[in-house]
C-alpha cells in the first residue's frame, strides 16, 4: 500500500509540473436573457468534424470565448482573441481556432477562441451588427479579467482568418465608432490571415458579404464594413498574410488594408506568397514558401514585445 501511495504521489506531482495547454474555461459573452439583438427561433447549433479533421460549427446563437491561459512559467503577459473563419456561415473552429490557441500557449501567449454568433435573420435583429458586438464584448471580458489571467491590458490583440479576419479588422477599425464605442474594446494589435477586408464589388468575397449583411444589404453598409475605407489613426498595428493565388478572397484585400495603414503611418507587416490558396491555417505542406509564415509571425511577435526570444 505504501509503495502504491508513493507512486500515486509521484504521478500527481508530475501532472502538476506539466504545463497545461488545454482549454481552461469557457465563458458566455452575455448574461442569460440579455443577449443583444436576440430573436427566439428554431436555429440550433451543430458541430461536425469533416474528413480533414476540421471542426465546423454552424447555427451559433449563444456566443462564448474559450480561454487557453499560458503556463505561468512561460507567460509573457500578452494575449490574443482568435476569430475563426467560415464565410460568416460556419466557424472553422479547430484549424483556425483551438490549434492556434495551443500554438500561442507554447510561446507564452494566452489565447481566447471567440465563438461569435453567425448572422441569421431568423435568430437576430440587424444581423450585420451581431459579430462585431460579440467581438467587442469578448475583448472587454478579456480586459476585465486580465489580472486573474496574468495578462497585460496593453498587450491584447485580435487574430482572424478569412471572414474571421474581416471581423478582426472590423473590430480594429470600428471599436471607436457608434454608440457602443469603448476603449476596452480596442485591440492593441491585429493578426490577419487571408482576411476578407472589403465588401466592395471588386474585392469582396460574395458569400461573406451576403451572409453578414443579409436582407439589409445596401451601398451604405457595404462601405461601412469595407475596412480599408475605415482605417483611422486609432487603428492598431497589423500583421498580414495572404497567398497571391487565393481565388476565394483576392490578395488585394490585404494589400488595400496595408496601404490604408501606411497612409495613416500605422506600423504594419505584410507577407505575400506566390501560392497557397485559401483556408490553410498552418497546414502548408506542398505550398512552397508559405510554410514559413508562422515563423514570420513569431519574428513579428518577438520584435513587437509580445513574445520572448
Amino acid at each position: 500500500m505504501k509503495k502504491t501511495a508513493r507512486i500515486l504521489t509521484v504521478l500527481s506531482l508530475l501532472a502538476l509540473s506539466v504545463p497545461s495547454m488545454a482549454q481552461t474555461e469557457t465563458i458566455n459573452l452575455w448574461p442569460e436573457g440579455k443577449v443583444p439583438n436576440f430573436k427566439k427561433s428554431d436555429v440550433e447549433e451543430k458541430s461536425v468534424t469533416d474528413a480533414q479533421g476540421i471542426l465546423r460549427i454552424s447555427g451559433v446563437t449563444v456566443p462564448t470565448i474559450a480561454a487557453y491561459i499560458a503556463p505561468k512559467e512561460k507567460a509573457t503577459g500578452a494575449a490574443v482573441m482568435i476569430c475563426p473563419g467560415g464565410g460568416y456561415g460556419i466557424l472553422a473552429a479547430s484549424h483556425e481556432g483551438s490549434d492556434f490557441a495551443k500554438w500561442f500557449n507554447e510561446r507564452g501567449i494566452s489565447a481566447f477562441v471567440l465563438k461569435y454568433r453567425l448572422p441569421n435573420e431568423k435568430a437576430m435583429t440587424h444581423q450585420h451588427e451581431v459579430p462585431l458586438m460579440d467581438a467587442m464584448q469578448g475583448m472587454k471580458l478579456i480586459r476585465q479579467n486580465a489580472a486573474k489571467w496574468g495578462i497585460d491590458v496593453n498587450k491584447i490583440g485580435v487574430m482572424g482568418f478569412s471572414a474571421g479576419g474581416h471581423l478582426a479588422a472590423t473590430l480594429s477599425t470600428h471599436h471607436n465608432m457608434g454608440e457602443k464605442a469603448s476603449a476596452d474594446g480596442k485591440p492593441n494589435f491585429s493578426i490577419l490571415i487571408y482576411p476578407v477586408i472589403s465588401l466592395t464589388p471588386a474585392l469582396a468575397h460574395g458569400g461573406s458579404r451576403d451572409n453578414l449583411l443579409g436582407p439589409e444589404k445596401s451601398d451604405e453598409l457595404i462601405k461601412y464594413y469595407s475596412n480599408e475605407l475605415q482605417v483611422s489613426d486609432q487603428t492598431p498595428p497589423a500583421f498580414l498574410v495572404h497567398a497571391m493565388d487565393d481565388t476565394g478572397v483576392p490578395v488585394e484585400n490585404s494589400i488595400e488594408y496595408y496601404l490604408a495603414l501606411k497612409k495613416k503611418k500605422i506600423p504594419a507587416e505584410m507577407h505575400l506568397y506566390p501560392k497557397g490558396g485559401h483556408g490553410y491555417g498552418m497546414r502548408t505542406e506542398g505550398k512552397g514558401s508559405l510554410a514559413n509564415w508562422p515563423e514570420a509571425m513569431e519574428g513579428w511577435l518577438e520584435s513587437s514585445g509580445y513574445m520572448k526570444k
